[in-house]
């Protein structure tokens, strides 16, 4: 008989290089405890985790950066896990991400940002595409019974779509 293994949420956390990595604060390595916070948070501490979070992958709403796509699979996976009590933000903040065109519209104007060390741009289509990439999982979070949930994942569906 051959045992199961049951994969805990946010499991591949260890697997991606956090403090190699930067966000809009510096060192990307608080991303991980965010991301439990919110997976195992009440609505009092996860909202909050959210929003640090937030801040960091997805500042002003629209500025991401270099550990936004590494976080994208993490986000996806927590708006597929009904406890979560911020799935409706998380949604909100997926679809954030999925319409970032600040730095390639920067660079548009200014083409000396291609040329930098940072490679901001790249950073922001690569955040993209991991939205992209898991787009099928709206299918599933249309059927939820939550109002909300479904209208969050209609306007990141639409947003999808016009991409």
């Amino acid at each position: 008989m051959t045992a199961i293994k049951r994969s805990t949420p946010l499991e591949d956390l260890r697997h991606v290089p956090w403090p190699e990595m930067i966000d809009s604060t510096g060192s990307a390595e608080a991303i991980p405890v965010l991301l439990t916070t919110v997976a195992r948070g009440d609505a009092d501490t996860a909202g909050p985790a959210l929003g640090q979070l937030r801040q960091r992958i997805c500042q002003y709403g629209f500025v991401v950066g270099q550990a936004t796509a590494a976080t994208v699979p993490f986000l996806w996976e927590l708006v597929r896990l009904p406890q979560v009590t911020c799935r409706v933000e998380i949604l909100h903040l997926l679809r954030s991400i999925a319409d970032a065109r600040q730095w390639e519209t920067t660079a548009a104007a200014y083409p000396k940002l291609l040329r930098r060390r940072e490679k901001y741009v790249e950073w922001e289509r690569d955040a993209r595409h991991a939205v992209q990439a898991q787009r099928g999982v709206l299918r599933h979070l249309l059927d939820e019974p939550d109002h909300e949930i479904v209208r969050a994942s209609r306007e990141l569906a639409a947003t999808l779509t016009h991409r």
